[in-house]
């Protein structure tokens, strides 16, 4: 079992059902996890909100992340974050816990597997035109990607899937050397050295989160920014 944790590269590999071209495997099976406790713990949560002073130290727990979220996207976007909070709050909350519950046994980060965090890459590459198009509208938008001539058109379109790219590939790096990291230390050295190991992979999973989050917004935020002084010109 060892072995074949070491040598295993994504959690894309675990097949648990397949049916012609149907698989489930324990990246799906993890990110499925990793929602339904997300949409319990929000309904939970939310089901008794009060105004009232006192309130549940769930609630309490609730306003300090929303507050603390909302708190980067102002400083990022310069303006206010509510437009932007639904997207890039669930970004981190999603990416954290999954990141986070690593430390339970047997389970395996989806964000370890490539094929989770392209899709969140991708879900910010197609964001930030949307945002972009919501604010300026479509010509205003696309006029930017032919600035300062048509030339760079190009250009423009090869830095949007290259940053992509980035995206993915950095969340899905850390996340996977980390657990390789882990499954060598269980096999060649005591129970110490993973222990401090793991304690320190939480730490990353979280710094993982933050960075990926801010990064999205920071994409967003340029894009925006760039039309907006565009069409102030």
């Amino acid at each position: 079992m060892e072995i074949m944790t070491i040598d295993m590269i994504s959690p894309d590999q675990v097949i648990y059902w397949q049916w012609k071209f149907i698989t489930i495997n324990a990246t799906l099976v993890y990110t499925w996890l990793v929602m339904a406790i997300l949409i319990v713990g929000s309904w939970l949560v939310t089901r008794k909100l009060s105004k009232e002073i006192r309130f549940s130290r769930w609630q309490n727990f609730l306003e300090v992340i929303v507050g603390s979220i909302r708190e980067e996207i102002r400083e990022i976007s310069k303006e206010g974050a509510d437009h932007y909070l639904p997207f890039i709050g669930t970004l981190f909350i999603f990416i954290c816990l999954a990141n986070l519950m690593a430390v339970i046994p047997g389970y395996v980060a989806p964000t370890s597997s490539l094929t989770t965090t392209a899709a969140l890459a991708v879900s910010v590459f197609i964001a930030v035109p949307l945002y972009g198009i919501t604010k300026q509208g479509a010509r205003e938008y696309f006029k930017e990607y032919f600035r300062p001539t048509f030339i760079f058109f190009p250009f423009h379109v090869m830095g949007e899937f290259s940053r992509t790219l980035a995206l993915a590939v950095r969340l899905f790096g850390n996340i996977m050397s980390h657990e390789k990291v882990i499954a060598i230390l269980l096999a060649v050295t005591p129970l110490f050295f993973p222990v401090v190991m793991q304690a320190l992979g939480l730490l990353i999973g979280l710094i993982q989160a933050y960075i990926f989050s801010i990064l999205a917004m920071v994409y967003i935020a340029s894009a925006t920014q760039a039309h907006e002084e565009h069409a102030q010109e």
